[in-house]
């Protein structure tokens, strides 16, 4: 089918100033471009571009949706917003490569990012068969938007390892090395690893530094979330740095934010340590959320001790006295490490989904509130939520700097990510709003960057940092991934008391050629696959 957009005002995701144009999409590639009202009119149907923006589709580089694009297909969180690619595999933790135990231990460890379904069909292990899995949903359809997929170093750890914290011996490390580079043969773009997440954490720089030769000799990339965006960020983020350097792997900084009270107005400093980086050589990229409050999940919170063994082995310390005091200790005292080596601030927590019901109605208030309302003591709070809900629990953590935000995201490394949860009661709105509020809040009503410069941030750099053949530019020959939207309306609607809302002005979404949004509304259509890297280059556009 051929479909005809006409004089629409295209920027393409270059960086290139925009131009008036005919664009013509055949099949799942963009057939031809040429000047306004030249091209024939013999297509399938026509579209009128005047006074619309047509953009590459928006690639979002920190997606949690490796387990909602088979549990809810029609994805309309991201697709709404103009999201044509994702980035699977976060934060260190996913599902594949698995065995067994593994498999077990990280569906409830991240839980509260994906959820934990009973009777869903685990027919994967490895990188190549989840990619698969991707590619023949179960209702035999196709998936909504295109994937790409990291390795996760943590899940990793554990299947070599076991949830365990101890120091890797030689053959653990060669091992876990076998066990990526066959993840990245089979498809995967890269690693990821969650520093303060167990078991990736327990990871020292030595063995991650031994990993990542692995990830550089195979041209993928490092996106780690790292050992602290609070207490000691700057050294955390000069530890990544150093990894990149020192094994000339390349390097993707995920959500590169500079969070909690010690950080503010710090931005600069981190930008700094960057740009030494990338006058040396080194190739560095990183992501960011247009939003203040983080999101992640409760039991992240806990000392890493405290989560060593799995969610079996935490909830038992959580239950004896001795154990639970020490933890408290470590959690309003001292800081803790899962906490960024910053104390609790019980009024920045907020929950945000449950896996037990009993417990939804904490959803939207934070710790300090439900014990405020319940007359107890946070701590106590906190303890009795992990242990109703196996650690399951969800949360927002109101710990962001809009100075930062604002700082980050001009850089000439940085794309978008929404690290969005699609799951809770009350989940962060950036998974339904974080592109559109690029483009409308950031770009259009405070002017930090051009709309030429915000799509490329979205589209062109990020593609390049993939390596994706013919994606990420409109351009002939290029997939058809596409977003047609007007910019002096484009805006976020998701709130935080309202978070489910669709994008406004976002008129056209087609993927691969194939319309997931129409005149604003969903179509039903679902035209996207995986993308796969291999020694020729990822998944090209057919």
């Amino acid at each position: 089918m051929s479909i005809l957009i006409s004089n629409v005002t295209v920027v393409d995701g270059s960086g290139a100033p925009r131009r008036q144009a005919d664009v013509l999409l055949k099949g799942e590639i963009i057939e031809r471009i040429a000047g306004p009202e030249t091209l024939e009119r013999d297509a399938a149907e026509f579209i009128d571009g005047r006074g619309l923006v047509l953009s590459p589709g928006f690639i979002d580089m920190h997606a949690h949706s490796d387990l909602q694009l088979l549990l809810t297909p029609d994805h309309y969180a991201k697709l709404s917003q103009g999201v044509t690619t994702e980035l699977l595999g976060q934060d260190g933790l996913s599902y594949a490569p698995v065995d067994e135990p593994t498999l077990a231990g990280v569906r409830q460890k991240i839980a509260g990012w994906n959820d934990n379904p009973d009777g869903f069909d685990w027919d994967w292990r490895g990188v190549g068969e989840y990619l698969d899995r991707l590619d023949r949903p179960d209702d035999g359809g196709r998936i909504a938007t295109n994937a790409a997929y990291l390795v996760p170093q943590g899940t990793v750890r554990a299947l070599v390892m076991g949830f365990d914290d101890r120091v890797a011996t030689a053959e653990d490390i060669s091992r876990m090395q076998q066990v990526i580079r066959r993840g990245m043969e089979e498809g995967a773009v890269g690693m990821s690893s969650g520093l303060t997440y167990t078991p990736g954490m327990y990871a020292s720089t030595e063995e991650l530094g031994e990993l990542c030769r692995t990830v550089g000799e195979l041209g993928g990339f490092y996106a780690p979330h790292h050992r602290s965006y609070g207490k000691g960020a700057l050294e955390a983020y000069a530890e990544m740095i150093g990894l990149s350097r020192d094994t000339g792997c390349a390097l993707h900084l995920s959500h590169a934010t500079m969070n909690f009270a010690e950080n503010k107005g710090r931005a600069a400093e981190l930008l700094s340590l960057i740009d030494t980086a990338l006058d040396d050589g080194v190739d560095i990229t990183l992501d960011t959320y247009p939003y203040l409050p983080g999101a992640t999940t409760l039991s992240a919170i806990l000392p890493s001790w405290a989560s060593a063994g799995g969610t079996e082995a935490t909830l038992e310390r959580l239950r004896d006295p001795g154990t639970r005091e020490r933890i408290r200790e470590n959690v309003e005292i001292y800081g803790s490490d899962g906490c960024h080596g910053v104390v609790a601030e019980w009024d920045t927590l907020e929950i945000s989904g449950v896996q037990n019901q009993e417990l939804a109605r904490h959803a939207g208030r934070t710790i300090a509130q439900i014990a405020a309302d319940e007359g107890e003591e946070p701590f106590e709070v906190f303890t009795a939520i992990l242990l109703a809900d196996r650690c399951g629990t969800g949360i927002l953590q109101h710990v962001g700097h809009e100075e930062n935000v604002r700082a980050i995201m001009v850089h000439s490394t940085h794309t978008g990510g929404s690290d969005g949860i699609l799951v809770g009661g009350k989940p962060h709105p950036r998974a339904w709003g974080t592109f559109p509020r690029y483009l409308g809040h950031y770009c259009r009503e405070l002017g930090l960057l051009t709309l030429e410069e915000t799509v490329h941030h979205l589209t062109g750099r990020p593609a390049a940092r993939l390596k994706l053949e013919r994606r990420g530019q409109v351009r002939e020959g290029y997939a058809a991934d596409l977003v047609l939207f007007d910019p002096e309306t484009i805006r976020d609607a998701a709130t935080f008391d309202d978070p489910r809302q669709p994008a406004e002005g976002i008129h056209h979404v087609f993927v691969n050629g194939v319309a997931a949004i129409k005149d604003g509304r969903p179509t039903g259509a679902r035209a996207g696959r995986a993308l796969r890297r291999t020694p020729e280059g990822m998944t090209a556009p057919r």
